[in-house]
């Protein structure tokens, strides 16, 4: 690669550090902080506010350096994001909350694909949105992006159904928690805020606003959908290489491809478990990563104009709003009846 090249890379990577350093400061008013809008969504909003007004002024030499953010870095983030979680997290809240945190994220993911296949959506966008609802949100749907390949507009339609859909619950799981509705104790209302609200960000807000004891089992519970990933990814690695072989697409002729980053994730984990960095360095690193998060979601919104949105159509929306009546009902019935048993 020549010089000029590497430098409209660096130009492109700066610019969607700009943009992230942007949504880090929105990200600070007390409104975003009050609706929890993480860095993240604000970044993708910023992104495709751009690509539908000034994309069209910007150097096509640092084209590179954008999708650059929405593939390596956004790999790097990934990564880093197990500094987040332990294995004791794992340990601590104990078998209840794992298997009702697998029977949401499998039910979610194999239902809602076939679901959105039978409503003759896109292929992608039905798995990205429902791995994005079944484990962690724009997250996850990031994850699965980097192992599918799929286009930007996909990634960014599949967010926005699991922010949209992940603020109602935030919001409305005070209220029937607060109000009597819900028949949950503490623990069981830590499991089931946990094992169904989209966002980590929305599992803390939700979580707070019902009590410190409800807080502590549902960031938890929630942490342990996140290690989830790793497994999904990498069945979707092997699903996306049989699908390719049996359409006859890409130039792997059906090979598997390793979401290598996500062994890189587990690997982290593990490493946090030991304890060997002080907090303070654990902390730093969460900042960074989440920068290096927005940068990947700033990337993918600047490749999505709202032309696109409605070639998606509003299907995905439909598709999320179904997810979402199940995670409300289903991990309730989980929480209320399956927890007492296996408790």
């Amino acid at each position: 690669m020549s010089i000029k090249k590497k430098a409209d890379v660096y130009h492109g990577i700066l610019f969607m550090a700009l943009f992230a350093c942007a949504a880090f400061f929105i990200g600070q008013a007390s409104l975003m902080q009050e609706l929890s809008f993480s860095p993240l969504i604000i970044g993708i909003v910023l992104g495709m506010i751009y690509a539908n007004t000034l994309r069209s002024h910007l150097p096509a030499e640092w084209g590179p350096g954008i999708q650059y953010c929405s593939k390596r870095i956004l790999r790097l983030g990934i990564i880093l994001y197990g500094f987040r979680l332990t294995f004791q997290d794992v340990m601590a809240v104990g078998l209840p909350a794992i298997i009702v945190d697998m029977i949401i994220v499998t039910v979610t993911i194999i239902g809602g694909y076939y679901l959105g296949r039978a409503m003759k959506m896109d292929r992608d966008i039905a798995m990205l949105t429902s791995v994005g609802s079944g484990i962690c949100g724009a997250a996850a749907v990031l994850g699965a992006e980097a192992t599918l390949q799929t286009k930007p507009y996909k990634t960014a339609v599949a967010v926005a159904t699991v922010v949209i859909f992940g603020t109602i619950a935030m919001f409305i799981y005070p209220v029937m928690y607060r109000s009597g509705i819900l028949e949950l104790n503490p623990t069981e209302m830590g499991i089931y805020s946990g094992s169904t609200l989209h966002e980590v960000a929305h599992a803390v807000g939700a979580g707070n606003a019902m009590g410190e004891e409800v807080a502590g089992v549902a960031i938890i519970v929630k942490m342990i959908r996140v290690m989830l990933l790793v497994p999904v990814l990498l069945v979707l690695g092997w699903w996306a290489a049989s699908q390719k072989k049996k359409t006859g697409e890409g130039k792997n002729g059906g090979k598997v491809a390793v979401p290598w980053f996500a062994f890189g994730f587990l690997a982290v984990i593990g490493f946090n478990s030991l304890d060997l960095l002080p907090g303070v360095w654990v902390d730093w690193i969460n900042q960074f990563d989440t920068f290096l998060l927005t940068m990947a979601m700033c990337a993918l919104g600047a490749e999505t104009s709202f032309d696109k949105f409605k070639k998606a159509g509003a299907k995905p929306f439909v598709l999320a709003a179904c997810l979402f009546v199940w995670l409300i009902g289903g991990g309730y019935l989980l929480a209320r009846y399956l927890v007492p048993i296996i408790s």
